[in-house]
């Protein structure tokens, strides 16, 4: 399993979580978040905000799955601009289901 973090444009969240619920993907997290990439804040004037807000979203997926879920997101959050996110993929060793208890590897 691995675990997929995308950091998107809060206007393109909706767009990949409907995107990822379409190919059969449900369970995720989302969340507003705060951050800065490449292009260091936004400048509007004489006011220069340092971090912009972003949407994380959260999935965990089978290993087969992966390439799927990231050719979503990534078709469903871009823009063509700067800022339009990352996306960070991790192993996933175990989970474990609080109401359960049942461990899955």
């Amino acid at each position: 399993m691995k675990m997929i973090r995308a950091i998107v444009r809060p206007e393109m969240a909706d767009n990949v979580t409907e995107g990822l619920a379409e190919a059969g993907f449900y369970s995720l997290t989302k969340m507003p978040v705060f951050g800065r990439g490449k292009q260091k804040g936004l400048t509007v004037g004489n006011t220069h905000y340092d971090e912009l807000p972003k949407m994380l979203i959260i999935i965990v997926a089978e290993d087969k799955s992966v390439d799927e879920v990231l050719k979503v997101i990534q078709y469903k959050a871009y823009t063509g601009s700067e800022g339009d996110g990352k996306i960070f993929i991790s192993p996933v060793d175990s989970s474990l289901t609080v109401r359960t208890g049942s461990k899955e590897l």
